[in-house]
């Protein structure tokens, strides 16, 4: 016996896609800068040291002394030679009106004024320590520096951007069918 059959045949639809990227730029320009940096002023004030060295004692320790120093010492020396004179004549003076208390006054006064002292002697052209006087006053330095700030100036750039969208296009590649037989 024969049955008959039904055939179903089927084809699907088909959908074709057609894309088109899509295109991005981005560009960032560099942006304008000046940059200005002004000098700093410097104001440099200097006082000059000073160097006094006063060596006067040191000459007049080696008896180099000036005419003015020599003046006034011969008249100290002639001053106080005098005062002595004097006070040695009072004294034997004196003695001599005491000359009734016995003894022998102008003997000893002969005796005395006839013996000389003994000079003292030193090396003469060696100065004291100390006889040079040294006096330093430093030099004064004054800075003033005023420092000036830089000058910057920017301007900045916007980026440029491009956009082109992409595409999808859409198309039926294949139509969908079917198709029944009878056998």
């Amino acid at each position: 016996m024969k049955i008959p059959q039904i055939r179903i045949q089927s084809q699907p639809a088909l959908i074709g896609l057609k894309t088109t990227e899509p295109i991005q730029e981005i560009k960032q320009p560099k942006a304008d800068q000046s940059i200005q940096q002004p000098k700093a002023e410097l104001n440099i004030q200097t006082t000059k040291g000073t160097l006094t060295i006063d060596q006067t004692q040191a000459w007049n320790d080696m008896d180099l002394k000036s005419v003015f120093v020599r003046t006034e010492e011969a008249a100290q020396l002639g001053k106080s030679d005098l005062l002595e004179g004097v006070a040695r004549r009072a004294q034997e003076g004196d003695q001599l009106m005491r000359i009734e208390n016995g003894g022998s006054p102008l003997v000893d006064q002969a005796e005395m004024n006839s013996m000389n002292s003994m000079k003292e002697w030193n090396i003469g052209w060696i100065p004291s320590a100390g006889s040079v006087k040294v006096n330093y006053q430093p030099a004064d330095v004054n800075v003033d520096v005023k420092v000036n700030k830089p000058i910057i100036e920017t301007t900045l750039q916007k980026p440029e951007h491009n956009y082109q969208p992409g595409k999808v296009e859409v198309s039926l590649q294949q139509r969908n069918s079917i198709s029944i037989d009878f056998v």
